[in-house]
């Protein structure tokens, strides 16, 4: 169903895909847009057991994209190093393949919002609460299951 990787010798162990994950601050998730043109959107969000937890609006481009299809794709890049004199570029990035749901179960969307707090915003819990009781009803909170993830390195740090 999902491809292999070509260059194995560059590929990632799940291991190190969910370190980059757990470690990077921000992702793009890729949904079915318009139209059938894909639509990418960077975000901040949180990875926990096989699952990438974000945050957005309950309205516009990327929530219409993901309830006509719940297939995305998410990326990210924990290394991003230009080598003008190697011409090439010194990278290690996560690729996954799942399926979003929308959380509507409210102890499910608590626990994802205090997550993203506990990531972002260390140290201001109180504030985050006052947060999330102002914003509960214009948030909405996306699940997105990893069915298929796959990292890679650049051969340089092979």
């Amino acid at each position: 169903m999902f491809r292999e990787m070509r260059r194995k010798k560059q590929l990632l162990s799940n291991e190190e895909c969910i370190e980059i994950l757990k470690s990077c601050a921000t992702g793009i998730v890729a949904v079915n847009g318009d139209d059938g043109y894909p639509y990418t959107v960077p975000l901040n969000y949180v990875y926990e057991d096989g699952k990438i937890l974000f945050h957005c609006a309950k309205e516009g481009h990327k929530m219409d994209a993901i309830m006509k299809d719940d297939k995305v794709s998410f990326c990210v890049i924990e290394l991003d190093k230009v080598v003008p004199e190697d011409f090439a570029t010194d990278y290690r990035s996560v690729v996954a393949f799942g399926r979003a749901r929308v959380l509507t179960e409210d102890h499910e969307r608590r626990a994802v919002l205090e997550k993203l707090i506990d990531k972002y915003s260390a140290g201001y819990e109180e504030e985050g609460q006052k947060e999330i009781e102002n914003d509960w009803n214009i948030v909405a909170l996306v699940e997105i299951r990893i069915e298929h993830m796959t990292g890679k390195k650049s051969l340089s740090l092979v």
